[in-house]
Protein backbone atom coordinates (compact mmCIF):
# COMPACT_ATOMS: atom_id res chain seq x y z
CA UNK A 1 0.00 0.00 0.00
CA UNK A 2 1.32 3.45 -0.87
CA UNK A 3 1.57 5.71 2.15
CA UNK A 4 4.46 8.07 1.42
CA UNK A 5 2.50 10.32 -0.90
CA UNK A 6 -0.51 12.34 0.14
CA UNK A 7 -3.77 11.54 -1.57
CA UNK A 8 -5.25 14.12 -3.89
CA UNK A 9 -8.97 14.61 -4.39
CA UNK A 10 -8.85 13.29 -7.94
CA UNK A 11 -7.12 10.00 -8.67
CA UNK A 12 -5.93 11.34 -12.02
CA UNK A 13 -3.97 14.14 -10.28
CA UNK A 14 -1.81 11.77 -8.23
CA UNK A 15 1.48 11.31 -10.07
CA UNK A 16 3.16 8.69 -7.87
CA UNK A 17 2.73 4.96 -7.50
CA UNK A 18 -0.60 3.21 -7.26
CA UNK A 19 -1.72 0.09 -5.53
CA UNK A 20 -4.53 -0.47 -8.03
CA UNK A 21 -5.32 0.60 -11.59
CA UNK A 22 -9.02 0.26 -12.47
CA UNK A 23 -9.86 -0.53 -16.09
CA UNK A 24 -13.54 -0.34 -16.99
CA UNK A 25 -16.03 0.76 -19.64
CA UNK A 26 -17.43 3.98 -18.22
CA UNK A 27 -20.82 3.83 -19.90
CA UNK A 28 -21.41 0.33 -18.48
CA UNK A 29 -20.14 0.60 -14.92
CA UNK A 30 -18.91 4.10 -13.96
CA UNK A 31 -21.97 5.15 -11.96
CA UNK A 32 -22.65 1.66 -10.67
CA UNK A 33 -20.17 -1.00 -9.67
CA UNK A 34 -16.90 0.79 -10.47
CA UNK A 35 -17.78 3.91 -8.48
CA UNK A 36 -18.63 1.79 -5.41
CA UNK A 37 -15.49 -0.32 -5.84
CA UNK A 38 -13.28 2.75 -6.22
CA UNK A 39 -14.59 4.39 -3.04
CA UNK A 40 -14.36 1.13 -1.06
CA UNK A 41 -10.72 0.70 -2.10
CA UNK A 42 -9.92 4.32 -1.18
CA UNK A 43 -11.61 3.89 2.23
CA UNK A 44 -9.37 0.88 2.88
CA UNK A 45 -6.30 3.00 2.11
CA UNK A 46 -5.45 1.72 -1.36
CA UNK A 47 -4.05 4.38 -3.69
CA UNK A 48 -6.32 3.72 -6.67
CA UNK A 49 -6.21 5.14 -10.18
CA UNK A 50 -9.28 5.45 -12.32
CA UNK A 51 -9.65 7.58 -15.41
CA UNK A 52 -12.15 10.23 -14.38
CA UNK A 53 -12.74 11.53 -17.90
CA UNK A 54 -16.18 10.67 -19.22
CA UNK A 55 -15.06 11.21 -22.81
CA UNK A 56 -14.42 8.45 -25.32
CA UNK A 57 -10.77 7.83 -25.89
CA UNK A 58 -9.37 7.68 -29.37
CA UNK A 59 -6.99 5.07 -30.58
CA UNK A 60 -3.98 6.61 -28.82
CA UNK A 61 -3.89 5.78 -25.12
CA UNK A 62 -3.33 8.78 -22.89
CA UNK A 63 0.22 9.10 -21.52
CA UNK A 64 -1.07 9.38 -17.94
CA UNK A 65 -2.84 6.01 -18.35
CA UNK A 66 0.39 4.42 -19.54
CA UNK A 67 2.22 5.84 -16.52
CA UNK A 68 -0.53 4.80 -14.11
CA UNK A 69 -0.46 1.20 -15.37
CA UNK A 70 3.33 1.07 -15.24
CA UNK A 71 3.30 2.52 -11.71
CA UNK A 72 0.62 0.20 -10.31
CA UNK A 73 1.14 -3.12 -8.58
CA UNK A 74 -2.33 -4.46 -9.43
CA UNK A 75 -4.96 -3.95 -12.11
CA UNK A 76 -8.62 -4.70 -11.63
CA UNK A 77 -10.25 -5.10 -15.03
CA UNK A 78 -14.03 -4.75 -14.84
CA UNK A 79 -15.21 -6.64 -17.92
CA UNK A 80 -18.74 -5.70 -18.91
CA UNK A 81 -21.16 -6.07 -21.81
CA UNK A 82 -19.59 -3.31 -23.93
CA UNK A 83 -16.00 -3.41 -22.65
CA UNK A 84 -14.70 -5.02 -25.87
CA UNK A 85 -16.35 -2.32 -27.99
CA UNK A 86 -13.94 0.29 -26.68
CA UNK A 87 -10.56 0.63 -28.35
CA UNK A 88 -9.36 2.52 -25.26
CA UNK A 89 -10.30 -0.39 -22.99
CA UNK A 90 -8.63 -2.88 -25.31
CA UNK A 91 -5.47 -0.78 -25.37
CA UNK A 92 -5.50 -0.77 -21.56
CA UNK A 93 -5.86 -4.56 -21.37
CA UNK A 94 -3.02 -5.03 -23.81
CA UNK A 95 -0.82 -2.63 -21.83
CA UNK A 96 -1.75 -4.25 -18.50
CA UNK A 97 -0.75 -7.69 -19.80
CA UNK A 98 2.55 -6.31 -21.12
CA UNK A 99 3.18 -4.89 -17.65
CA UNK A 100 2.48 -8.34 -16.13
CA UNK A 101 5.10 -9.92 -18.36
CA UNK A 102 7.83 -7.51 -17.27
CA UNK A 103 7.03 -7.12 -13.56
CA UNK A 104 5.11 -8.58 -10.63
CA UNK A 105 1.94 -6.79 -11.77
CA UNK A 106 -1.14 -8.71 -10.59
CA UNK A 107 -4.41 -8.78 -12.57
CA UNK A 108 -7.86 -9.45 -11.18
CA UNK A 109 -10.62 -9.71 -13.79
CA UNK A 110 -14.12 -8.92 -12.57
CA UNK A 111 -16.86 -10.15 -14.88
CA UNK A 112 -19.64 -7.60 -14.30
CA UNK A 113 -22.97 -8.95 -15.48
CA UNK A 114 -21.17 -11.06 -18.12
CA UNK A 115 -19.88 -14.59 -18.16
CA UNK A 116 -16.19 -15.27 -18.97
CA UNK A 117 -17.41 -17.24 -22.01
CA UNK A 118 -19.15 -14.13 -23.34
CA UNK A 119 -15.88 -12.22 -23.15
CA UNK A 120 -14.08 -15.08 -24.94
CA UNK A 121 -16.71 -14.88 -27.69
CA UNK A 122 -16.40 -11.09 -27.94
CA UNK A 123 -12.63 -11.51 -28.32
CA UNK A 124 -13.20 -13.64 -31.42
CA UNK A 125 -15.51 -11.10 -33.03
CA UNK A 126 -14.10 -7.63 -32.39
CA UNK A 127 -15.87 -5.20 -34.70
CA UNK A 128 -15.30 -1.47 -34.90
CA UNK A 129 -17.67 -0.69 -37.75
CA UNK A 130 -16.23 1.84 -40.15
CA UNK A 131 -13.34 2.84 -37.89
CA UNK A 132 -10.02 2.00 -39.46
CA UNK A 133 -8.10 -0.37 -37.28
CA UNK A 134 -5.06 -2.32 -38.38
CA UNK A 135 -5.57 -6.09 -38.53
CA UNK A 136 -2.46 -6.75 -36.42
CA UNK A 137 -3.73 -4.38 -33.73
CA UNK A 138 -7.08 -6.19 -33.59
CA UNK A 139 -5.27 -9.55 -33.31
CA UNK A 140 -3.29 -8.21 -30.35
CA UNK A 141 -6.43 -6.91 -28.65
CA UNK A 142 -8.24 -10.19 -29.28
CA UNK A 143 -5.38 -12.20 -27.78
CA UNK A 144 -5.19 -9.91 -24.74
CA UNK A 145 -8.95 -10.11 -24.15
CA UNK A 146 -8.91 -13.91 -24.48
CA UNK A 147 -6.04 -14.13 -22.00
CA UNK A 148 -7.84 -12.00 -19.41
CA UNK A 149 -11.12 -13.89 -19.93
CA UNK A 150 -9.30 -17.16 -19.19
CA UNK A 151 -7.89 -15.91 -15.87
CA UNK A 152 -9.48 -16.82 -12.58
CA UNK A 153 -11.52 -13.84 -11.52
CA UNK A 154 -14.74 -12.75 -9.89
CA UNK A 155 -18.04 -13.26 -11.69
CA UNK A 156 -20.60 -10.78 -10.35
CA UNK A 157 -23.54 -13.02 -11.29
CA UNK A 158 -22.14 -15.72 -8.98
CA UNK A 159 -21.74 -13.42 -5.95
CA UNK A 160 -24.35 -13.16 -3.21
CA UNK A 161 -26.03 -9.86 -2.40
CA UNK A 162 -24.64 -9.54 1.04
Amino acid sequence: MVTSESQNSSSSEFKGRYDIFLSFRGSDTRKKFTDHLYHALKREGFQTFRDDDAINRGDVIKPELQKAIANSTTSVIVLSKNYANSMGCLLEVEMILKQCKKSNHFVLPVFYEVDPGEIQEQAKNLDFGKKRVMVEQVKGWSAALKEVASMAGMVSQNQSNG
